[in-house]
Formats: structure tokens, C-alpha cells, sequence
């Protein structure tokens, strides 16, 4: 079966640049192993406010068309809308207990990663795929995996043939989007905002927006800002970073570099500053300090979508969907780690639109083991496999050297 990958440029300082990612690649097949039937199970989301699902019903039905079994918890799409009853059309097989998911299923399909009862009831030499959620992640939790001879691939560390991060993409994608939208309501006097209009009317001016970070989200925040009619600028710390969204945008969009003076002077004339500074495998660089923040006008927003890896802004700490704000120096501070869960839906269909490939494809090939020996992206993918660590930077920053082996190594000694 023909495989579609899409092509996207890697960035620093700020995430992924999304590039000409639309435009399909199409990879032959490079294995003649007989096909797989899959088992796959689809839990119910427990972590706080997950409303994502990973496989969507569309996606299922051409999983069962390729002869796969799928098993869905009952409840599992409620949060993106989804009835049991539309899994069920699709082919799955519904079950009402997430015990029932965990004893039948061979490849464990979740949004966020298991939790410890989840991990009580994963079996032996099951496959979960999974986001990793580096900052909450425990020696116990991976421990768990490893004795349990789990292999493990993360969002996080899957990547496109072309070397892309396609699931940190399009996550990406939507909360750039999201930021913006989040910032227009903030903004209105309901909100205690300054009572403007983001992108102004004729005769009054637009919104001042600020974007630390030219990767993905602020690419997206970006553009959407500016369509809305908002004044834009970006601030990055790679000149050519900067070159490119302007040849993407246009010359409407003021760029500049991450200079403290200038990051200062940006800060303080801004209604809105959206914070997408992100650092690959590390704290996201704290860009926007606590006295520029005093600088800014009474009632202006903070969007600090890099959160979830510490913030590039000083005064941010985690807020949760109930209670998303706190104003602190006058400033109205959105601080809400998984942002893509607002839009569930989207974000659901964003996922499984990757997932669902994935999968066909490894069923194609005979299975997720003959699949990564040629599938470089899916090997940089795995962090546990055959009871060992296997991305070192885990390894290190955890204190589990002794449980660390080359993947290839190991692929070499099955």
C-alpha cells in the first residue's frame, strides 16, 4: 500500500516551521512481510480535561476495511462529539469498561499518557502510542513499561520521512490558531479586557499583537491575527526564521530580533503578546520578563502557549479550562497547557488522520516490529522497546543509563 508523507522544514528557537507541508509525497512500499490483522483499543481520556480521541469513527471504518479490529470504550468520543453509536456504525466494537479495552488489544491508541491504573492493566508485550508528556514523565512510569516488555512510540519523537514531527505539527497548528481567537474574546470588555476589537474598523485603529517565536504557533497566530486585521509583529532569535514568515505573510508583517531592548519596546505597546518560544527536549526560554510585563497597558492579554514547557513569560503559571485567567500587573494572563482540547473535534480529526495511515501501514507491513527496520520516522518514534530506554536524552535526564540501548542494536539482535 502507497504511504503519503508530508513535507515540513524543522526550526529552533520557536518549534517547527510548517513550510510547503500540504503538498503529498507518495513512499512505495519498501517490505513484501505478509500482512497483520491489528487489534486496537481505544480507552476512554482520564487525564484532566481531555477531550480528545485519537481515532475518529471515519478513521475506524477504514481500519476495519483494511481487516483490523478495533475496540472503543464506551464514552471514549463524547468529549469531541462523537456517539458511541457513530463508532459503532463504523465497525468498532464497543466495550463498557476500559479493563475490557486493555485485555483485548493488542496496540493501545491514547491522547494523553496512561495513567497508573492504566498501566496496572496493560499486558504484556502490547504496543501503546501515545502522547509522552515530558515534563510530567517518572523513572515508575517508564519502569512500568519496561517490565512489562512494552513498546512504546510517542507523539513527541514520531516523525515524517522527511524528518518532520507531523502530530507536534498539527497540535501546533491549532494552537496557534486557537491563541488568537482566545486573545480576540479576552480582549472585549466582558472579558476585562481594554473593550476592543482585535482587528479595529474603519477610521479606528486594530489591536497591537505581539508573537515571541516564528515556528508553527506563532506562524499560525500570525496569520490568523492578520487576517482579522490585527497588527502583527514576530519576534524570533534566527534572522532567517524571520525572512521566511515574511516571505509566507507578506510586508505587512513586522519582524524583529530577540533582543531584550526590542522585546521590551514590543511588550509595552501591545494588546495582545502571544508567547510560542519553544525549546526541543528542554524549558521553553523565558523571552518576556516580569517588568516588561508591568509595563504593559491596563487590560491588554497574555497567551502563553508555550505553558506546557514552563512559559516564555515571567508571570505565567498553569491554568485549566474552568478557570483559564488570572490578571496579575493589571494583565489578563491565559495560561492553559493543552489548548487543542478547546477544539476537540479538530483536534481529534488532526490526530487520526495521522494515526489512521500509520496504522493501515503497519498492518500492511506485518507489524510494528518488521515496519521500523526500513521506517526511519517510526523508529525515531519508539522510547521503549524489548525492555530498554531507548532515547538517551530520557535516559540521562532521568537517571536511567543502565536502562538505555541503541534501537538499532536492538533491532539488529531480534
Amino acid at each position: 500500500m502507497a504511504k503519503v508523507e508530508y513535507a515540513i522544514e524543522s526550526g529552533l528557537f520557536s518549534g517547527i516551521y510548517p513550510g510547503s507541508w500540504a503538498v503529498p509525497e507518495v513512499l512505495p512500499a519498501k517490505t513484501d512481510q505478509k500482512r497483520k490483522q491489528l487489534t486496537i483499543g481505544v480507552p476512554k481520556e482520564s487525564f484532566y480535561q481531555e477531550n480528545r480521541v485519537p481515532l475518529t469513527p471515519d478513521t475506524v471504518q477504514t481500519l476495519v476495511a483494511n481487516e483490523h479490529r478495533v475496540f472503543v470504550e464506551h464514552g471514549a468520543g463524547e468529549g469531541a462529539r462523537y456517539t458511541d453509536n457513530d463508532f459503532s456504525e463504523a465497525g468498532a466494537i464497543m466495550t463498557y469498561n476500559a479493563a475490557d479495552v486493555f485485555r483485548q488489544a493488542n496496540y493501545i491508541v491514547k491522547i494523553s499518557p496512561p495513567t497508573e491504573k492504566e498501566l496496572v492493566l496493560m499486558r504484556e508485550n502490547q504496543v501503546l502510542i501515545s502522547a509522552v508528556n515530558l515534563g510530567s514523565l517518572s523513572p515508575t512510569h517508564l519502569n512500568h513499561l519496561i517490565k512489562k516488555n512494552i513498546t512504546a512510540l510517542g507523539f513527541e519523537f514520531y516523525k515524517s520521512e522527511d524528518g518532520s514531527l507531523p502530530l507536534v505539527q498539527m497540535m501546533s497548528e491549532i494552537a496557534g490558531v486557537s491563541s488568537i481567537h482566545i486573545a480576540s474574546e479576552l480582549l472585549t470588555g466582558l472579558r476585562g479586557g481594554q473593550g476592543i476589537l482585535l482587528g479595529g474598523v474603519t477610521g479606528i485603529p486594530p489591536a497591537e499583537v505581539t508573537i515571541i517565536g516564528a515556528g508553527t504557533v506563532g506562524f499560525n497566530a500570525a496569520q490568523t491575527a492578520m487576517g482579522m486585521g490585527a497588527r502583527v509583529r514576530i519576534i524570533d532569535d534566527e534572522i532567517y526564521k524571520l525572512r521566511r514568515i515574511e516571505k509566507e505573510l507578506g510586508i505587512s508583517v513586522y519582524t524583529s530580533v530577540a533582543q531584550s531592548s526590542f522585546v521590551r519596546a514590543a511588550v509595552r505597546e501591545s494588546d495582545v503578546v502571544i508567547g510560542a518560544a519553544f525549546k526541543a527536549g528542554g524549558r521553553a526560554p523565558m523571552v518576556v520578563t516580569e517588568d516588561m510585563v508591568k509595563e504593559m497597558k491596563e487590560g491588554s492579554v497574555i497567551i502563553d502557549v508555550a505553558i506546557d514547557q514552563g512559559g516564555c513569560v515571567e508571570t505565567s503559571r498553569l491554568t485549566t479550562h474552568d478557570n483559564p485567567t488570572f490578571v496579575q500587573h493589571g494583565v489578563i494572563h491565559y495560561c492553559v497547557p493543552n489548548i487543542a482540547s478547546r477544539v476537540a473535534r479538530t483536534a481529534s480529526m488532526a490526530v487520526s488522520n495521522i494515526l489512521g495511515p500509520l496504522l493501515v501501514s503497519i498492518g500492511d507491513n506485518g507489524g510494528i516490529d518488521n515496519l521500523m527496520r526500513f521506517n526511519h520516522g517510526l523508529k525515531e518514534g519508539i522510547y521503549v522497546y524489548r525492555r530498554h530506554l531507548t532515547k538517551k536524552n530520557l535516559a540521562t535526564i532521568l537517571g536511567m543509563t543502565m536502562n538505555y540501548r541503541d534501537i538499532e542494536l536492538l533491532i539488529v539482535a531480534m
